[in-house]
């Protein structure tokens, strides 16, 4: 079963992605924030996503 895909609008994305900076910043890992975000690193690192 997969998991249904969400589309986030720019407000959104620009959250999770200031979210993602404090949490780095913080000493999670990549992976800590991935998960705690629910985005797939294939997600982060695809061409134009940031």
């Amino acid at each position: 079963m997969s998991k249904k895909r969400r589309r986030h609008s720019a407000e959104q994305i620009i959250k999770k992605l200031r979210d993602a900076d404090a949490m780095l910043a913080a000493g999670k890992s990549v992976g800590e924030v991935l998960q705690a975000l629910e985005v797939s690193e294939a997600t982060l690192s695809r061409p134009g996503a940031v």
